[in-house]
């Protein structure tokens, strides 16, 4: 009997080792401003196509024409292949507008909202309604 319980003891220690990755797992409003969307037009230079986040790099000229390079989080990238895009559908070196949600701690970090491709499409990918900045 002894041994019956220290098993499920054990089972259920390891079933919360294995859940605390979850845990770990940010708000979107802990770290980005949805009330504050930007735009920004720049050079895509690098795309990480990783979970759980896909991230697009972009270098940004600023007003003083300083170049600022960004951080752009989006979602999973279960939900672009949802949306019906993958990661070929970007060009590294191309030219390209978002409108994203700024960080709350004025980094050069944003959560992408839209984006504008060179050819003048636009895709959404964002929190349900993409009419609503949330």
């Amino acid at each position: 009997m002894k041994y019956k319980a220290f098993g499920a003891f054990a089972a259920l220690m390891g079933l919360f080792v294995a859940a605390a990755p979850a845990l770990a797992h940010h708000a979107f409003q802990a770290e980005y401003d949805e009330t504050k969307i930007i735009t920004l037009k720049g050079t895509l230079t690098k795309i990480d196509w990783i979970n759980p986040h896909i991230y697009f790099y972009l270098d940004v000229k600023d007003a003083s024409g300083n170049m600022q390079h960004w951080t752009l989080g989006t979602t999973a990238p279960g939900a672009y292949r949802n949306a019906g895009l993958t990661k070929s559908m970007w060009t590294l070196g191309d030219t390209y507008t978002v409108t994203a949600a700024a960080a709350k701690d004025k980094t050069n970090l944003a959560h992408v909202k839209d984006w504008f491709f060179p050819d003048g499409h636009k895709v959404t990918v964002w929190f349900g309604d993409p009419n609503d900045a949330r």
